[in-house]
């Protein structure tokens, strides 16, 4: 049986709105998974299923109906449940999922008679950690199937280089089914099907909560943002590590650069718990090439065979890219983030500015300005971190007092004062006088500091910007192509105007019992 790479989990609290869903998004995913343990009365429901796939012939479809005590929703006896399952097939569910704990207790020729009629997955569910799998397996074998789908829980990013070497290995003799749930297993929800796994799943909208296992992703985002459909053996593996990364819009910007200049790569987030689970990651799967965002800057320093003259003015490293001899370079483009906006805007030798802030970003700012020849003031909520700053870059320090009386060229926000909240700002609104602010925070786009310089006729930068440079140079140090910053900056501007839209939809929407 030739299966799509991408199965959607179909979910609802009634066969309608189940099938509402399938009616919508059928055309472009015509591999669906009906779970039917979510519904309150299922049987009741597959005389519907079944004329909606007899009107869309082209649909492949999976009927599921988990038990609870298997992590499923469906509290009726084993019995309830074949019946469900062999109904489904009957109302034309080409394939069934029968869970292992459910398939140990079945009687022998109760699951023959099942999988004379539909194409049977045995399947198992780790909702705690990604063990034992071959064990796992090798107990799955005992029952007569078509698949085996062994999922489990990536608490770890390590753990989906278990599940892939898994896949890799066992493929070849069975039909599996592989994946890890949770936020660090995206992974091997995008890479699986490479590595063995006959496909994965989707869900219909992650970010609204409409998933059926923790860390689904959802079907669109495999395909338009992910490509999983194009992945193979041949495809480089390049992800951005940090703690959290679940709102990074690194992924969509990268994704758009690696689709538009015809680069065979795909690029992942990395949920990083420690700075060792992520090198051990690097180095198995292999990554290509990494962003390295909060907390990991300067954790990861020690782990670089070398790095360029501007991490080690920085001291912290925003890049990283793997040597064919598995060697790793470190590189901080933070600073061309910086430097290409300010560079269209102005000279900035001599210029004077002003930077708040004295973390990495800000840092980044004050070396590459004064690299440039620009006289800079570093001013920072912490005075003791802001001289430290100033002496190593041969900069000056600004007290909050004094600000009225001084005149920049460029006022630069390097804080994340003003980040997801419009109405805070590094300065007070009198304080905010310049020729060009720049705004490193990118979400939102338009800040409290930008509206009020934009307000006093001030030319602004948006952080989108600095965001979309940075990532353009990571881009050209992997692939040695050049970026198509264009077609990033508008698929970021997209992308930040999609959640800003959500957000607002959120709070208009009652808030009522979780689902």
């Amino acid at each position: 049986m030739r299966l799509p790479r991408v199965c959607l989990a179909l979910s609802g609290d009634t066969a309608e709105e189940m099938l509402d869903t399938a009616e919508s998004l059928a055309r472009d995913n015509p591999f669906l998974e009906f779970r039917l343990d979510y519904l309150k009365q299922p049987l009741a429901a597959l005389p519907k299923i079944h004329r909606f796939l007899e009107a869309h012939q082209y649909v492949t479809a999976v009927g599921t109906c988990r038990r609870a005590d298997s992590g499923g929703k469906f509290k009726g006896s084993l019995a309830s449940e074949m019946e469900v399952l062999t109904k489904a097939n009957a109302a034309g569910c080409q394939i069934v999922d029968l869970e292992l704990q459910s398939a140990l207790k079945a009687k022998p020729d109760a699951i023959a008679r099942l999988r004379s009629r539909a194409g049977l997955i045995v399947s198992f569910h780790d909702f705690r950690g990604t063990r034992n799998l071959d064990e796992t397996l090798e107990k799955m074998l005992k029952i007569p199937a078509d698949f085996y789908k062994v999922v489990s829980t990536a608490t770890t990013l390590s753990d989906n280089v278990a599940m892939m070497k898994f896949l890799q290995t066992r493929s070849d003799k069975q039909a599996l089914i592989g994946l890890c749930m949770g936020e660090q297993g995206i992974i091997s929800r995008v890479l699986s099907v490479r590595a063995g796994s006959a496909f994965t799943f989707g869900a219909v909208d992650a970010e609204a909560g409409l998933k059926t296992a923790p860390g689904q992703v959802s079907a669109r985002d495999l395909r338009s943002i992910y490509r999983i459909d194009q992945v193979d053996a041949a495809t480089r593996v390049y992800g951005v590590a940090g703690d959290p990364i679940g709102h990074s819009l690194s992924p969509v910007i990268m994704n758009t650069a690696l689709r538009r200049e015809n680069v065979n790569g795909v690029y992942l987030p990395l949920h990083a718990k420690t700075i060792k689970d992520l090198i051990h990651c690097v180095r198995e799967i292999p990554l290509h090439g990494l962003s390295i965002t909060m907390p990991y800057k300067q954790a990861i320093l020690p782990y670089l065979d070398n790095t360029d003259a501007h991490t080690t003015k920085v001291g912290a490293c925003n890049t990283v890219v793997r040597g064919q001899e598995g060697k790793l370079y470190g590189f901080n483009t933070d600073i061309a983030g910086v430097i290409r906006p300010l560079e269209q805007r102005i000279t900035i030798e001599s210029a004077k500015v002003l930077v708040l802030g004295a973390g990495g970003a800000a840092r980044a700012a004050v070396f590459g300005l004064k690299e440039r020849g620009a006289e800079v003031w570093v001013m920072n909520r912490t005075s003791v971190k802001a001289q430290k700053l100033a002496r190593q870059a041969k900069a000056r320090t600004m007290k909050r007092a004094d600000l009225r009386k001084a005149a920049f060229d460029v006022i630069i926000n390097g804080t994340p004062v003003g980040m997801g909240n419009t109405r805070d700002c590094p300065l007070k609104d009198a304080e905010i006088e310049a020729k060009v602010v720049f705004d490193m925070v990118y979400d939102p786009v338009e800040t409290h500091l930008l509206q009020v310089a934009r307000a006093k006729g001030i030319a602004v930068i948006p952080g989108v910007e600095m965001f979309v440079q940075q990532a353009a140079r990571q881009f050209e140090i992997w692939t040695g192509k050049p970026a198509p910053a264009g077609d990033m900056l508008r698929a970021v501007t997209i992308a930040l105007q999609e959640r800003a839209a959500a957000q607002k939809q959120q709070k208009r929407e009652p808030s009522g019992p979780s689902k």
